[in-house]
């Protein structure tokens, strides 16, 4: 670096000299109109006076520059800022960069103190033999100037802001003492950098790293010549030159720059005169901005992290600290997606249900990790916008809570069914407890009373229910309820077994809410048939507790933000609870594993190479939406696909990316998506197993069936119950007086909770009467030939015709 200028002394001298000088000859100084005063020695000494007596001390305020959002392998998501503005030391950006800055806007920099005489000069005698108008601003002063700026519109002060930038006499001449004081207490390296961080550099890029890395795709240190001579041409007017926009004009300030470059020796002619031939637009690589999140790699995982981080605390006490930590504060936000995952789920996804699809049929998934909490995917098929009234463009973000996408949620149809199954076997009910399935010839299904509540949360009114094969019923397993999605199994289960309150409060241990946050209703047909609204991220991380042994955690989308100097502000840890005991856990994964088996609403969805996987099929009332959640001990994945906009639409009788379907239920399009995502985020995993429940948990707690025979109804039911049973009627026929209790099935002993047969005599009907035929005369016989014995046409039990064989009846 070359030596400093003049002592501030010699300049103060100089100033107030030329002050004096040009105001008797009337010149306009550097544009700005100087007010007479006498050419007097005494005038001289007052201005230098009055020039000491202005504040010197000038401290520019922490620069505002871009946060980046990083997915879990360092690509950028996203880079919000409220000026896209990215600072590196000076070392880090080309000299030809600094060369050329210098060269277009202040070739005397390293000569001076602040303050150029020659250049202001120079400007002075231009301005008057020209109309065109020459700042003789040195870089320091153009710091000082944007800087005070900058300050000002951080600390939302218009007025001074204005007032940094205003032409008059009071503010040029504190920008002159700030300068010279600057050029005191930092090297012309270090002001060089802060200019280069600081200027702006048109169409939103702020600093020439952003300018950089916008208009050419390259960092600051690999800019070349013409690069370079391009980006110092728009500092003067950025809105006109910048090459975006205004190509032709960046081109000419280019050329003019370049020419500079020549003249003071900074670049070759030969080189200067290459360049000009090559036009600007082909050199641009313009890269977009990823400010907002619309302009993100992943759109609504951009709005997601950004809405998660404004709620920790960690990032400032209240909302706006947190809001300008993000956008000003040059954070680097690391986060938990996978960018594979994520795009194995938008192109599974929309290959079934196309972006604006004309159906309105939309679908979303998120994929978690179990034991951890960590989202490694969330993805819908929309368009991130405003969307104006038009489909498939929306910034509701469906996969999450209302708090960070506005969406309300969905019903969740019968993948509610786990959480009854869970306190079940909680309570001392196995696998292969037993629950009747009420039959039902109605078309309007099988109707439960309230009086068959075993607590307070019960229905007021009778409720009735259907099963989307009307033949499903009869006693079952738990196992075989669940693999078949049996609605009128699960509802005795819930109204008469373990009871609506309860399974409410498994829901809400196993980490299920409405979308709103708020817990689900202790409603029978929330807590059993799903008809309460929920994200799929809540339900993805809400089975994900037993994939985890029962372990349930929190959404954790970031893991660590550090500041522009590498320091870490928020570190996040996984936040987790044993909510279900491991053994209960893997009960419930033993049932669920079954959905995926033979006979399972799931069994075409198994995963590829044998991996085990546990799931539950999901379809809402009227098949307005659909789900399947399924998981292995690595990954728990829900998917939805449904009506985003309504609750009363149906699929049915419709046609979806091109396909028809004559209903849409789980299985349909959300099971065959689920299958594809997990096998592509499965792959190069081991191939991990469910722990195996105990035979207790399998069989459940037996307890001895109470000896019923000859009560009543009401009685039989109520002892049952007393020894953790559920009765329910069938009729038979017995010798016992009508309505008499003769006996149950099973009977001796069975699992705690199973559904015991009161078996009812319906009276006795005798079996009909069977008359032996009337014996037929002998055929005549030839008179030669003697008469054979008559034949024995049996009785019942010889086989001979009167009853089967082995004798009893059909």
């Amino acid at each position: 670096m070359q030596g400093r200028a003049q002592s501030l002394p010699q300049v103060l001298r100089l100033l107030g000299a030329f002050v004096v000088t040009a105001a008797a000859m009337g010149l306009l100084l550097a544009g700005l109109a100087m007010p007479a005063v006498g050419a007097s020695g005494a005038a001289a000494n007052s201005s230098i006076a009055a020039f000491e007596e202005l504040p010197s001390d000038f401290t520019a305020s922490p620069l505002s520059q871009q946060s980046v959002i990083l997915d879990a392998a360092g690509g950028v998501i996203a880079t919000p800022y409220d000026e896209n503005r990215i600072i590196v030391p000076l070392d880090e950006i080309a000299p030809i960069m600094q060369d050329a800055v210098i060269a277009i806007e202040d070739s005397r920099f390293y000569e001076h103190n602040g303050l150029d005489l020659r250049g202001l000069s120079r400007a002075v005698v231009a301005n008057i033999q020209s109309d065109d108008v020459q700042g003789a601003s040195t870089i320091t002063q153009q710091y000082v100037k944007i800087a005070l700026q900058e300050a000002a519109l951080k600390r939302g002060d218009e007025e001074a802001a204005a007032a940094a930038t205003r032409v008059s006499l009071d503010r040029k001449v504190q920008e002159l003492k700030y300068a010279m004081s600057l050029e005191n207490e930092l090297s012309k390296e270090q002001i060089l950098e802060n200019y280069l961080n600081l200027v702006y550099f048109g169409d939103l890029a702020y600093g020439v790293e952003a300018a950089a890395q916008h208009y050419f795709s390259v960092p600051a240190s690999e800019l070349n010549l013409g690069q370079a001579a391009v980006i110092a041409g728009t500092i003067q007017n950025p809105g006109t030159t910048d090459p975006v926009s205004n190509p032709v004009a960046a081109e000419r300030r280019r050329n003019v720059v370049l020419d500079r470059m020549a003249e003071l020796g900074y670049a070759s002619q030969a080189d200067v005169d290459a360049w000009k031939e090559v036009p600007v637009e082909e050199m641009m690589e313009v890269k977009p901005s990823q400010n907002t999140c619309q302009r993100a790699s992943m759109p609504f995982v951009c709005q997601y992290v950004i809405n998660w981080l404004l709620q920790q605390p960690a990032l400032g006490e209240t909302f706006e600290e947190r809001k300008n930590q993000i956008y000003t504060g040059g954070l680097t936000i690391q986060t938990t997606f996978d960018p594979d995952v994520y795009r194995s789920s938008m192109q599974h996804m929309t290959e079934r249900v196309p972006i604006g699809d004309q159906t309105e049929v939309g679908a979303a998934s998120v994929v978690v990790e179990p034991g951890t909490g960590k989202i490694l995917s969330l993805a819908q098929t929309a368009t991130y916008g405003n969307d104006e009234g038009e489909f498939g463009v929306t910034e509701v973000n469906w996969s999450v809570d209302q708090a960070f996408g506005e969406s309300g949620g969905f019903q969740i149809g019968s993948t509610a069914k786990i959480y009854s199954l869970v306190r079940a076997l909680e309570e001392g009910m196995g696998v292969d407890t037993t629950v009747n399935a009420r039959r039902y010839d109605s078309s309007e299904g099988a109707t439960f009373l309230p009086e068959e509540s075993v607590d307070d949360c019960g229905p007021n009114e009778p409720i009735t229910v259907r099963n989307s094969e009307a033949d499903a019923g009869g006693r079952m397993s738990f196992r075989d309820a669940i693999a078949k999605s049996v609605n009128t199994a699960f509802v005795p289960l819930v109204l008469s077994k373990v009871g609506v309150c309860d399974t409410q409060e498994m829901m809400t241990r196993m980490g299920l809410h409405r979308s709103s946050g708020e817990e689900m209703n202790p409603f029978l047909s929330e807590v059993t048939l799903g008809s309460g609204e929920a994200s799929p991220m809540t339900v993805a991380l809400s089975f994900a507790t037993l994939a985890a042994k029962g372990t349930y955690c929190e959404p954790l989308p970031v893991t660590t933000v550090t500041n522009t100097a590498g320091e870490t502000i928020f570190e996040a840890e996984p936040v987790c609870e044993q909510v279900v005991a491991p053994e209960i856990a893997a009960g419930a994964n033993e049932m669920l594993a079954g959905v995926m088996e033979s006979g399972g609403t799931g069994r075409n969805f198994a995963l590829d190479d044998g991996r085990v996987s546990a799931g539950k099929t999901g379809t809402t009332d009227r098949f307005v939406q659909s789900w399947f959640v399924g998981y292995t001990p690595q990954l728990s994945t829900a998917v939805y696909v449904g009506r985003p906009d309504s609750n009363t639409r149906p699929m049915r009788d419709i046609r979806i990316g091109g396909n028809y379907y004559e209903r849409v239920y789980g299985s349909t399009i959300a099971g065959p998506i689920w299958k594809l995502i997990m096998d592509d985020a499965s792959e190069g995993m081991d191939k991990a197993s469910f722990a195996k429940p105990s035979e207790e948990v399998l069989r459940g707690q037996r307890a001895d069936i109470p000896n019923v025979v000859g009560m009543g109804v009401t009685q039989a039911r109520r002892t049952l119950a007393q020894a953790g049973f559920d009765g329910y009627v069938v009729q038979v026929s017995a010798r016992s007086t009508q309505g008499t209790v003769v006996g149950t099935d099973p009977r001796g002993s069975a699992p705690k909770g199973s559904s015991v047969a009161i078996l009812v005599s319906s009276g006795y009907t005798p079996p009909p009467q069977r008359t032996r035929p009337a014996p037929q005369p002998a055929p005549q016989p030839e008179p030669e030939a003697p008469a054979p014995p008559a034949e024995d046409n049996g009785g019942p039990g010889n086989g001979r015709g009167g009853g089967p064989p082995g004798g009893g009846d059909d």
